[in-house]
């Protein structure tokens, strides 16, 4: 579940949003980041996943987020007109700002954040503090997991639920141990973020 170059995001069981398609869009050409015991397929697999699309209560407060504290990098920003079907949130014809973030990779693993704005969304309450079926985390590779993790923390709706420590998972068959130094927290929107260091 973690790359080796900064802020190489992978994502789990997460809802993507097609609500953009844009025909200047190419695969990379550098190859990602290996882990080991992975291998490349032999063949190219069909699809690439591109981005996670989070629907979030305030954009600004997001971007200081993902942008300010993570460092992922704005690349489009712009107020879509959505038809409420293909993506069923909000009333058709109803008007949502769209912000795209990339981090080093420029084909995949994206962040694209939605606010609706005309008309708002309901407020759905407080979100839940614990996970269950449906539940989205984002797993993050970083720099420095103290600095951000700290600065996150400052994040207003930030919930953090385990600081900074490490953790050693088993090698892939049979490779050495893979140590991480990580931190978890909810975003604004409840949305659980595991934000790791691989050490050496």
């Amino acid at each position: 579940m973690m790359g080796y170059n900064n802020l190489w995001i992978v994502m789990v069981p997460m809802a993507l949003c097609a609500c953009t398609a844009h025909a200047q869009d190419k695969p990379a050409t550098a190859s990602p980041p290996r882990s080991p015991g992975v291998e490349a397929p032999a063949q190219r697999l069909p699809t690439d996943i591109r981005r996670v699309t989070l629907i979030v209560r305030d954009m600004e407060t997001s971007l200081r987020l993902y942008r300010d504290v993570v460092g992922l990098q704005v690349n489009y920003d712009t107020v879509v007109e959505t038809s409420g079907v293909a993506l069923p949130a909000g009333e058709p014809g109803a008007k949502a700002r769209l912000v795209l973030l990339n981090s080093n990779d420029p084909f995949i693993g994206w962040i694209g954040l939605m606010q609706w704005v005309s008309p708002p969304l309901p407020d759905p309450g407080p979100y839940p503090k614990r996970m269950g079926p449906g539940g989205t985390v984002i797993v993050m590779n970083t720099d420095d997991v103290d600095g951000r993790c700290a600065a996150a923390a400052k994040i207003r709706g930030v919930t953090m639920t385990a600081p900074p420590r490490m953790q050693e998972y088993p090698g892939r068959n049979g490779g050495p141990v893979i140590r991480v130094r990580g931190c978890n927290f909810f975003d604004p929107d409840g949305t659980l973020i595991e934000m790791n260091q691989i050490l050496k």
